[in-house]
């Protein structure tokens, strides 16, 4: 069933999530970045390793804000940003195992973009054998900044700038 759409989520919809959420975001987290381990061979990947007081903590932070997709009440997708100065950071965009291939990743990223109206740049990573991911932040135009080293294998940087257009786009 993988890749084919849920008629049960015919329009989804980008909800904000807090505190209350936490716990959900995390078990979402780990299934989601199983994946990612494998392909770059490290199981102590920081998404994997993040404790639930770790995370409240990130959710408390005023600069981050959490945002994710339900299907009759299962969180099935979330993203975390970070607004610092001119830019948000993205980070922490999961979708559950089950639903990928869905168009979920790329709505969230839309809607990244027009969280924060002031800002001028959007920035995440992945790590280099993250072929899905890097595919899908390319098709919608983000561009290569960077690498750094992570151990085995290289974290690829991107950024995007947002246009005021993209920023008055709300989702």
């Amino acid at each position: 069933m993988g890749g084919q759409p849920n008629p049960c989520l015919l329009a989804p919809t980008v909800i904000e999530l807090g505190l209350q959420d936490a716990g959900e975001i995390l078990t979402l987290q780990r299934a989601a970045y199983i994946t990612e381990a494998t392909a770059h061979s490290d199981f102590g990947l920081p998404p994997l390793t993040q404790t639930l007081a770790e995370l409240q903590e990130e959710l408390s932070d005023p600069a981050v804000t959490a945002r994710g997709i339900r299907d009759r009440g299962r969180l099935i997708a979330a993203m975390r940003l970070r607004h610092k100065g001119d830019a948000v950071e993205l980070g922490r965009l999961i979708v559950a195992p089950d639903r990928q291939g869905q168009g979920l990743g790329t709505l969230l990223l839309r809607h990244a973009e027009a969280v924060f109206p002031d800002a001028r740049e959007i920035r995440l990573f992945t790590g280099e054998h993250s072929a899905a991911n890097i595919r899908l932040y390319e098709r919608l135009g983000y561009r290569e900044a960077g690498r750094t080293t992570a151990g085995s294998y290289q974290l690829v940087h991107f950024t995007k700038p947002l246009t005021r257009a993209g920023r008055r786009r709300a989702s």
